[in-house]
């Protein structure tokens, strides 16, 4: 006996079938965000992941070469994502960053992972923002990395406002689909002002974290300490920083290296001892004031700061987490004002609780989780 569909019953299933269409977008930016955190993927069932192939390649800039590494879904990959990490010494073997990379890929995306030279030796510098434009120009035109020959670019912590700098030269302007900072500054002197005062921008203060100071000690060690002293000041100061890049997944090596930068400043002289000294104590208060003269020097170049430089023309995402105390958060908000009153066509901007630095954090309430879920709903769909 043939079966009959009522027109009611039809209506019903073509009208689930929409509803599940429009949620898939939200149901994928809600596992993606789970799986970053650590949580149980919960929607395994429904939202199978793609399988990521990885592979490392060089991409050419005006500088050289610069090793990164590609990963690459199964099957048609609906876009493709440069990323751009922080100040971190590891490179794309780094835990987190790779992390990133596959779930990011898992999604469907082509992904180039991209550790920049200078920001992987503590360095903030006019030829990382280079870098990027021409990582970006030179990814656009594979066709094995960028088959629509535009890219997404996204940038964390310093990366991400050099990445938003990057993607408002017209070499690149073209050529992206997105542009993403998470957790990145607006005007670079800016932030080195608060890492030396703790002032933000609405008159408040936060206590800025040791690390950021320590990155401007390094970039300093040549102004505040005597030439002959300056090189062993800067070595000083950059292995302390690798030890606190790698303590959380090295804690032993970390302590022998710790515990060797407290036998060099032993030996040092005056003033690098009690510089070093202080960066050891992590003494914010102490190198401030030592460091605050020479913020807009270190800072000023126009090409390390969005709010001194061209507007992309493609939408902007920019993510800050509202406790940020490398970066502050005042930063988000007025980088989106900039960008808007330059012209920039279409800005979204979150400060959200749900974000560390440059991490999501677990324990969030509905309503930020919701929040962060739907910015990086419409992030997916823009890019």
């Amino acid at each position: 006996m043939k079966a009959v569909v009522s027109r009611r019953t039809l209506l019903l299933a073509l009208g689930a079938g929409l509803v599940v269409w429009l949620a898939l977008p939200t149901l994928g930016a809600a596992r993606f965000l789970s799986q970053l955190t650590g949580q149980p993927d919960w929607l395994q069932p429904w939202l199978a992941n793609a399988t990521v192939a990885v592979e490392d390649i060089d991409v050419p800039t005006r500088t050289g070469a610069i090793g990164a590494r590609a990963y690459r879904p199964d099957g048609t990959a609906r876009r493709t994502l440069v990323v751009v990490p922080g100040i971190h010494a590891g490179g794309v073997e780094e835990p987190r960053l790779d992390a990133l990379a596959r779930r990011l890929a898992s999604t469907g995306s082509i992904v180039i992972s991209l550790p920049l030279p200078d920001l992987r030796q503590f360095l903030i510098t006019p030829a990382s923002t280079d870098q990027i434009e021409d990582a970006v120009a030179w990814v656009s035109r594979q066709p094995s990395l960028a088959p629509a020959g535009r890219v997404a670019l996204v940038g964390v912590s310093f990366g991400g406002g050099l990445a938003v700098v990057a993607a408002g030269r017209p070499a690149i302007r073209d050529r992206l689909s997105t542009v993403v900072s998470i957790g990145g500054h607006g005007d670079l002197p800016r932030v080195l002002r608060f890492l030396c005062t703790g002032a933000i921008d609405d008159g408040q203060t936060m206590a800025p974290h040791d690390y950021g100071v320590a990155v401007l000690l390094l970039a300093a060690a040549d102004k505040v300490a005597p030439p002959e002293q300056a090189a062993a000041l800067a070595d000083g100061v950059r292995e302390f920083l690798v030890a606190s890049s790698i303590h959380a997944t090295d804690a032993a090596r970390a302590a022998g290296m710790l515990a060797d930068v407290t036998a060099r400043a032993d030996r040092m002289d005056e003033p690098s001892r009690s510089l070093l000294r202080a960066v050891l104590a992590r003494d914010v208060a102490a190198l401030g004031p030592a460091l605050l003269p020479w913020v807009d020097e270190l800072g000023g170049d126009p090409s390390l700061s969005p709010e001194r430089s061209a507007p992309p023309s493609a939408p902007v995402f920019l993510l800050h987490g509202t406790t940020d105390n490398v970066i502050p958060p005042t930063e988000t908000p007025r980088l989106a004002q900039h960008l808007e009153r330059a012209g920039a066509p279409n800005v979204r901007a979150l400060i959200s609780p749900a974000v560390t630095h440059a991490d999501i954090r677990t324990g969030i309430g509905v309503g930020d989780g919701w929040a962060l879920i739907r910015f990086w709903r419409d992030l997916l769909a823009a890019g």
